[in-house]
């Protein structure tokens, strides 16, 4: 048995930030029926393809463990089935722009008659406000929620992460409302409607930036900052490269190879517990007796210095030497790996984290799988579907005889 067994979630969502909401729902248990237009689909099939006619990693790496059926919601026929859906499923997810589905004569009110206990759910790029109605992507998402404002070099540009925050980020936000709507349904024995803005979503994620704002704003610089002490401050939090915003230093050094491998460095963090044994490592046992080192507060004015004796001692070795003499003695450190090395990684491998998966009509290819672990919810990723390809089984569970889907095929509402 699965977490979400007995659940139907109706899949409206395409691209990123919802297919990645519904995903995760499938992964649990949850029956997901993707919804897609006949004939086209997901724009993502089709987008960032590596092998021509095929559907591409963009799509089949957002859409596993999914049932697929096409429909035209602005045929009759496309309505009546679209309208048995909504009676049959516990949940809608949706990240269409701002009112599409109402502009099909499906608002909240109307879902609520169809069913009551129906929890419709759905990725908006604004909350309410000036700009609730604005499109946005990855990116802008980024850009709004302050993740742009507070990444980046020291005095230079903003900079996006390559991490997805804004539309998986968001789909992950919304996957937890799903999940606490569905219990409280247990004892409301009704439906809701939630809606999780990317905007909101990042800024979330960002909620440290937000804590150091106000910190600037009534204690004056922010001494763990690599501004400090020589720097100026604005007025808003600054930009602070690869300083770790947890409240002890942190960087990114090289270490041996970084003339030929773009990843071989490793982020150190000088962690006041484990200062001595990292001194030590690096052959700088003097600091723990020198007062000008031997203390947090005296180290803050030379940090830029301290990183460059750390990464005198890094670039003699391989970052993975480095990560086991550190970790053998408590200092938190991280290799910079490249997407090539966690692919072949074999223990991200044995946990499920990275999964081989094999498609009709592309091929094996990898993926990331589930990324939590469950005990009594063991999770086994199953390829996306193939565009309508549950269909004909899905309508016939939904009561429709063999002249209807016929009817409904010549109308071209499936």
């Amino acid at each position: 048995m699965k977490a979400l067994d007995g659940v139907k979630v109706l899949d409206m969502t395409h691209v990123q930030s919802g297919p990645t909401c519904t995903q995760l729902l499938a992964w649990l248990g949850a029956d997901v029926i993707k919804v897609e237009r006949p004939g086209a689909g997901d724009a993502t099939r089709g987008q960032l393809r590596d092998k021509p006619g095929v559907d591409s990693l963009y799509f089949t790496m957002l859409n596993h463990n999914k049932r697929a059926i096409t429909l035209d919601t602005k045929k009759d026929r496309g309505k009546a089935i679209f309208t048995k859906l909504i009676e049959e499923c516990d949940v809608m997810v949706e990240n269409f722009a701002p009112g599409v589905i109402d502009r099909w004569g499906f608002p909240w009110e109307t879902i609520q008659k169809i069913n009551p206990r129906m929890i419709y759910a759905s990725v908006k790029g604004f909350g309410p406000g000036p700009y609730e109605d604005c499109k946005v992507y990855e990116n802008v998402a980024q850009c709004t929620g302050g993740a742009a404002s507070t990444t980046g070099e020291i005095d230079r540009v903003p900079l996006v992460t390559g991490a997805q925050i804004g539309d998986s980020g968001t789909g992950l936000h919304l996957a937890l409302g799903i999940v606490a709507a569905l219990y409280q349904r247990n004892t409301s024995g009704k439906g809701q409607r939630i809606t999780c803005a990317m905007q909101d979503a990042v800024l979330n994620l960002c909620r440290v930036k937000l804590r150091d704002q106000q910190r600037l704003e009534t204690a004056g610089p922010l001494t763990e900052y690599p501004q400090y002490p020589n720097g100026k401050f604005g007025k808003a939090v600054p930009r602070a490269g690869n300083a770790s915003g947890g409240g002890q230093p942190g960087w990114i050094v090289k270490c041996k190879g970084w003339q030929e491998d773009p990843d071989s460095y490793i982020y150190v963090i000088a962690q006041a517990a484990a200062f001595p044994e990292l001194a030590k490592a690096i052959g700088h046992e003097d600091w723990l007796t020198d007062p000008k080192w031997s203390t947090p507060a005296a180290r803050l004015d030379k940090l830029d210095k301290m990183f460059d004796e750390i990464e005198k001692w890094t670039m003699t070795k391989t970052k993975f030497e480095v990560m086991n003499i550190l970790n053998a003695v408590d200092v938190p450190v991280g290799p910079i790996l490249s997407m090539k090395e966690i692919a072949e990684e074999p223990s991200l491998r044995a946990t499920g984290t990275v999964v081989e998966v094999d498609h009709p009509t592309r091929g094996k290819y990898l993926s990331v799988g589930m990324p939590i672990k469950m005990s009594d919810c063991p999770v086994e990723v199953r390829r996306s579907p193939l565009l309508g390809e549950h269909t004909d089984e899905i309508l016939r569970e939904l009561g429709f005889g063999d002249n209807e889907i016929k009817a409904a095929r010549e109308e071209q509402a499936v």
